[in-house]
């Protein structure tokens, strides 16, 4: 079984999935682009589903603005399969004073969020519980981490083993953001040192160092590949993440691909007044990678392979 906003699924019925998107964000990290317009986001929601995309992971973590009511509406509105992480994010989004950095209950807290629900709202006391169109609780299906360019904090660590320490009391996945693929080993080891395996772990962003030899690597001890870099032209090309895949393919390292978009921003959504909205990666890169690699490898990166991760173990 999948836990989704609505409630636990089947493995069997979930995707095709996008294993990275938010619908609710605000960050002091990203002023201007707050995504906080329920009916706006329930628009992109829409786009990603109208594009052939029929399930996502909802990657926005505890203090920054998710709303778990609110995607479970959007869930129900438009028929889209929703996973809600829990945990957090590297420590610049929380500045100096905010609650969470001195929150000596993060294991308790994540391990709430998926056996009881989700906050309605995130506070030092947690509070009500999210619950959804039919008044049952919003849990998480996922638990995230995140940390710094070369660099795990102490708050990271802290956040990193609580983050294991749920995943293995509770068979949740984790996904973990890096900055530009650096210190991926290094994060493994520390799940695995909390009975986490790579296998039950998704590498954010590893796109961001367009480096399959290393991505081989990571694949090789089972840790997935969560590639969401589509469209950020300035950063790299298309092309060279459609190089990338295409060498991971061919070395036979498709089951441990996932695909996502991290639009991630009100200026870069549709609905909100931006470009290229929600649906870039099913509209525009995915017919590009079909003709690169082929559908059945491109089935199994949207359907086994984000089934697979997000099952309850």
């Amino acid at each position: 079984m999948i836990r989704t906003v609505l409630g636990d699924v089947p493995a069997a019925g979930f995707g095709p999935a996008d294993y990275h998107e938010h619908l609710f964000q605000v960050s002091p990290l990203l002023t201007g682009d707050e995504l906080d317009d329920e009916t706006a986001s329930g628009e992109e929601a829409l786009s990603l589903v109208t594009a052939g995309i029929s399930a996502m992971v909802e990657a926005t973590p505890t203090g920054l603005g998710r709303n778990p009511a609110a995607v479970a509406r959007i869930s129900r509105a438009t028929g889209l399969q929703v996973v809600h992480v829990t945990g957090a994010h590297r420590e610049e989004h929380y500045p100096a004073g905010h609650w969470l950095r001195d929150a000596d209950d993060l294991t308790a807290r994540f391990t709430a969020d998926v056996t009881e629900g989700l906050p309605a709202e995130d506070s030092p006391a947690r509070g009500p519980v999210a619950t959804g169109p039919d008044g049952e609780p919003v849990r998480a299906g996922m638990v995230k981490a995140g940390v710094g360019y070369w660099r795990i904090s102490p708050f990271e660590q802290r956040v990193l083993a609580a983050v294991g320490e749920t995943a293995a009391a509770t068979g949740v996945p984790v996904m973990v953001h890096l900055e530009y693929c650096s210190a991926a080993f290094e994060v493994l080891e520390l799940l695995a040192a909390q009975g986490v395996p790579a296998h039950r772990v998704v590498l954010a962003h590893v796109d961001r160092n367009l480096d399959p030899g290393l991505h081989a690597e990571l694949a090789a001890v089972g840790a997935y590949l969560g590639f969401d870099g589509m469209a950020r032209h300035r950063e790299a090309p298309d092309s060279a993440i459609l190089d990338d895949l295409e060498q991971l393919v061919t070395a036979g390292h498709t089951p441990r691909i996932l695909l996502g978009g991290d639009v991630a921003r009100r200026g870069r959504y549709r609905a909100y007044g931006g470009l290229p909205g929600l649906d870039y990666l099913p509209r525009r890169f995915l017919p590009r990678l079909t003709r690169r690699v082929g559908e059945d490898a491109v089935g199994e990166m949207l359907r086994h392979n984000p089934a697979r991760l997000l099952t309850l173990s």
